[in-house]
């Protein structure tokens, strides 16, 4: 039987391009997923290999999810190389607390991240013409970004409005399979129909009230790249739960913490308030930012609070 790739998922359909097709219109299979998958509680994902048959009206049924090499829950895809987080410099102003909590669910993965930084032509020059509320001055923010580079996250910045960027993040995407995630209202339509040409994603403004965006974005679909790579637009999310991490294991998700925690005393450490415990004294030292720690502790009192409930 012939195998496929999903490249969208939608009202309970799953469109299918042909091992070999060039993802085009016209190219897919309109599919149904067997009825066994419902039965073992399986979900056949957008990036999913699968194999399927034709069916007599034309269409097809998935038959069968050939292995995965990554899966994300939130948003939901298959075999993905790169998530590339992207989080506005301002309007909605950059949150590093959602954005560590996007990185703890990535890194739990196993999964590669670029971070992108949108709307970079709304930083403003000074500290003076920053209302702190709803402004990122150019200070503030390279100081943001030197802290996660210094972690190990490569990233990009962006102005879909003054098309700066867009070259860039090609580049890293060049022959992947990546998928765009991050708060909505942050600008991820608009970035994509600057790098794919004819695109024309909707897009809606930000709402001044309560300082952020729609989503735009209702489903999981791959498109094609120009250089051979795909990409997935997904709904913006701005919120997430712990499902897949313990409390045992989120220290491993800061990747600071990891490099240094197998010099603690005990085995399996909380950093908490266990002696010679080496992330505490690089947080002491500032080798570890006084944010990432911070946000670490708030992420296990919201882990450890769900496990009281369930």
């Amino acid at each position: 039987m012939p195998q496929g790739l999903i490249v969208k998922a939608l009202s309970g359909y799953y469109y299918v391009l042909p091992e070999g097709a060039a993802l085009l219109e016209g190219n897919t299979v309109t599919c149904r997923g067997r009825g066994v998958f419902k039965n073992r509680n399986i979900t056949p994902l957008v990036g999913d290999r699968v194999v399927y048959e034709a069916t007599e009206n034309g269409e097809g049924t998935v038959t069968e999810i050939l292995p995965r090499s990554s899966e994300l829950i939130r948003p939901p895809i298959a075999n993905v190389n790169v998530v590339v987080l992207v989080f506005s410099v301002t309007e909605p102003v950059l949150n590093t607390q959602l954005l560590d909590k996007f990185l703890v669910h990535i890194e739990n993965t196993g999964i590669d991240v670029l971070l992108c930084f949108t709307k970079s032509d709304l930083l403003t020059d000074t500290d003076d013409n920053a209302s702190h509320a709803k402004e990122m001055t150019a200070t503030e923010f390279k100081r943001i970004t030197t802290l996660y580079e210094g972690i190990g996250y490569p990233f990009v910045t962006t102005s879909s409005r003054l098309e700066e960027g867009v070259e860039a993040i090609l580049q890293h995407l060049d022959g992947k399979v990546s998928v765009f995630a991050g708060q909505s209202g942050v600008g991820k339509s608009s970035l994509l129909n600057k790098m794919i040409s004819g695109l024309d994603l909707e897009t809606n403004a930000i709402s001044q009230r309560l300082g952020r965006g729609k989503h735009t974005t209702r489903h999981v679909e791959l498109l094609p790249l120009a250089n051979g790579g795909l990409v997935a637009d997904t709904p913006g999310f701005s919120q997430l739960d712990f499902m897949e991490v313990d409390a045992e294991g989120l220290s491993s998700c800061f990747r600071e913490f990891a490099a240094i925690a197998e010099g603690c005393r005990f085995r399996g450490c909380l950093h908490l308030h266990e002696p010679d415990c080496k992330v505490r004294d690089g947080v002491a030292s500032g080798t570890i930012a006084a944010s990432r720690y911070d946000h670490y502790l708030l992420f296990l009192t919201e882990i450890k609070e769900r496990k009281r409930r369930y």
